[in-house]
């Protein structure tokens, strides 16, 4: 099974948690296992980390043990950007992924190895059977 970092932008409350139950099932569907921060180290705010080491400490090494980034980029964040970037030098395989209509910057656009819109989960599951074949 591949493995992929997956970012997105979170919220506090069940919206992210729902979002991200969504898309694991989606991409473990297509044969991913994925990593989420706000789910595998902040348990969904049950464990404060700081803002100040989020990224060097526990986002980056994680992403070097992954075979690709998924970004969910229906919304856009500044942490979305910062993660692509460090996942490109590193020479790690970006997809975007994003609601059919999202508007994708052409800063991550140019980043990405793929961008991937969907209606419905399902969408992203088919995409990436394809992609892993």
């Amino acid at each position: 099974m591949k493995r992929a970092f997956m970012s997105l932008k979170f919220y506090d409350g069940d919206v992210t948690k729902s979002k991200v139950d969504t898309l694991t099932e989606a991409l473990e569907n297509a044969g991913i296992q994925n990593f989420v921060m706000v789910r595998d180290v902040e348990k969904y705010g049950e464990v404060e980390v700081s803002s100040k080491s989020l990224m060097a400490e526990y986002a980056f090494p994680e992403m070097e043990k992954c075979d690709m980034l998924v970004v969910e980029f229906s919304e856009k964040g500044v942490g979305l950007g910062v993660g692509a970037g460090y996942a490109f030098a590193k020479n790690i395989p970006i997809y975007v992924i994003a609601k059919t209509g999202s508007d994708i910057s052409s800063t991550i656009g140019g980043l990405a190895k793929e961008i991937i819109f969907y209606d419905k989960p399902e969408d992203i599951t088919e995409r990436f059977k394809e992609i892993l074949k």
